[in-house]
Parts: C-alpha cells; sequence; structure tokens
C-alpha cells in the first residue's frame, strides 16, 4: 500500500470516528438542560484549551505552537475559523436544548452538499453532473419550505454554512488538527472566561452549590468537544473536502434517529418536504462518489 493510500484510509478512519461521536453528542448536552446555552458554550472553550494543552505537553509539541505565533496570516485565519466553530457550537447547543434536535440533523445534511460547493468554488474541484444535480434537489428542499411554508430552516441552514465554511477553512490552513484547535481555543479563552466568571448570572454559575455531577458534566466538555474535532480536523488534512463530505451522513441520521425516536420531536410536513429532498440529493451524491470511486480504482489497475 503506498503513502498515498495509507493517508486515505486514516482519513476514513478519523472521519467515521468523528461523525459518529457527533451523532450522538445531543445525550451528553441534553443531560445539560438546566445550564444556559452560553454557559455550556464557554465551559466547552475552558476545558477544550485545557485537555488540549494537556495533550501538548505530553507529545512535546509546544515547538509547532511557537511556529504558528510567528505567521500573522495563519493567526488571522484562525481568527475567522474560531469565530466559525464558536458560532456553530452555540446554535448546535441552543437547537438540541431548545427541541430543534430535527432542523441541527437537517442543517448537517446540508453540509456534505455545501462543501462540494464550496470545494469547486475555492479550491478548484470540478463537479460531475449528478452531484450538480445533487446540488440542485438541495436547494429545491430548502426552496419548497421557503415558498410553501413561508418560512427558512435557519438553525439548518447557520449550522451547515457556518461548519462548511470552517472545514474550507481549515483545509486551506493546513496546520495539524492538536495545534490548530488549540490556537482557536486560545483565541475564544478570553471571552468564555470572562462570561464565566464576569458575566453568567444563573443558578448553574455557581460551582459551589451545583451537584457534582453537574460540573463534572461541564468539565468533560473538554474530552466531548475536542476528541471528535481533532479527528475531523485529522480528516479534513487527508480527504478531499467533496470526499469527506460523504461521511458526514452519519451524524445526522444518528441525531434524526434520536429526535424522532428517543425526544418525541415532531417530523411535520413542512420538515418532510425538505428532508426528502436532501435525502434524495444525498442518494444521488452517494451514488456518484460510488460510481467515480470504481472508475478511479479501475483507471489505477490499468496504470
Amino acid at each position: 500500500m503506498n503513502e498515498q493510500s495509507q493517508e486515505t484510509q486514516r482519513g476514513v478512519i478519523l472521519a467515521l470516528s468523528a461523525y459518529t461521536m457527533w451523532g450522538i453528542a445531543p445525550i451528553y448536552f441534553k443531560t445539560l438542560q438546566a445550564v444556559s446555552p452560553l454557559e455550556i458554550l464557554s465551559h466547552r472553550v475552558i476545558w477544550s484549551f485545557f485537555f488540549i494543552a494537556a495533550i501538548i505537553w505530553v507529545s512535546k509539541s509546544w515547538g509547532k505552537v511557537r511556529a504558528v505565533l510567528r505567521q500573522p496570516k495563519t493567526l488571522l485565519l484562525l481568527v475567522a475559523t474560531s469565530l466559525l466553530v464558536g458560532g456553530n457550537w452555540l446554535i448546535f447547543i441552543w437547537a438540541v436544548n431548545n427541541n430543534y434536535m430535527l432542523d441541527a440533523s437537517l442543517g448537517y445534511y446540508i453540509n456534505p452538499l455545501l462543501n462540494v460547493m464550496l470545494g469547486m468554488i475555492f479550491l478548484g474541484e470540478r463537479l460531475r453532473p449528478l452531484q450538480w444535480f445533487a446540488v440542485a434537489l438541495a436547494a429545491c428542499g430548502v426552496g419548497v419550505q421557503l415558498i410553501q411554508f413561508g418560512s427558512l430552516p435557519w438553525i439548518a441552514l447557520a449550522l451547515a454554512t457556518s461548519f462548511g465554511f470552517y472545514g474550507l477553512m481549515r483545509k486551506k490552513i493546513r496546520l495539524d488538527a492538536q495545534t490548530g484547535l488549540f490556537m482557536e481555543t486560545c483565541l475564544l479563552l478570553p471571552m468564555a472566561a470572562c462570561y464565566v466568571l464576569l458575566i453568567a448570572d444563573s443558578p448553574t454559575s455557581d460551582w459551589s452549590v451545583n451537584p457534582m455531577s453537574t460540573n463534572l458534566l461541564l468539565m468533560a466538555a473538554g474530552i466531548v468537544t475536542t476528541v471528535p474535532l481533532l479527528c475531523f480536523t485529522g480528516a479534513a488534512t487527508k480527504l478531499k473536502l467533496s470526499t469527506l463530505g460523504f461521511f458526514q451522513y452519519i451524524g445526522p441520521s444518528l441525531m434524526f434517529l434520536l429526535a424522532v425516536t428517543v425526544y418525541g420531536e415532531s417530523f411535520t410536513l413542512d420538515k418532510g418536504y425538505t428532508f426528502a429532498f436532501i435525502w434524495g440529493a444525498l442518494l444521488l451524491f452517494s451514488f456518484d462518489g460510488i460510481k467515480g470511486h470504481r472508475h478511479a480504482r479501475k483507471l489505477a489497475c490499468t496504470s
């Protein structure tokens, strides 16, 4: 097996791990419904910072962090990625804890198709005819909801857009997963610490009166946040953006099943129309991806 194949294989394993963990993440956030979304977000940032700092310390990777600090252009891009991922986290937490998990699921179904478009526009990746048709079907799904029901799936679109651009920019930075995420949490840390220490005024903001279970769950936000995101950013540097999009069906499918079967969210008619178009688009996209992969393998075997 050549080096490129090994890199691709590692990318596939990392992508599968990331999206499975993201798919079941709502279970964790549902246990923290008593805590405000901004408070949970702040703890995600703070404990992720300490968790990744420990990883960097153990792996003796501080040299990579110092190297980034000497690159103003990379730092500027990391400011943008930190704001994108922070915004995505906040929207997701709010959606899950306010019973909009189906909307969150829809957002991450749209995301692979958005990734294809971003890959074409910014990375010069070419779209095949079936991919174009899949993207058009997804657009129809959003359009039907707007025309028929007079509303847009704002939560879904915000999640898809923020995470799509996050993936694109992290791919362009070409920074290893732990260093990039450490820098992002560093940049978000002052705001998070300020909120927790000076602004938050909720029943759960005083750790001395919280149940130990709540405090431990908040501390676990570092692990819940960091591990799948490290897997994702690792996969993003090893796979084409359009290939990475293929694996994203795992997360929203698990989320969809949890929303309907465990948490009792209503699958209304407007969501039904939109999901039907998106699922149709993803079936086409998957078929095209499998066909393209087989064609590439045949070419590789004959060369």
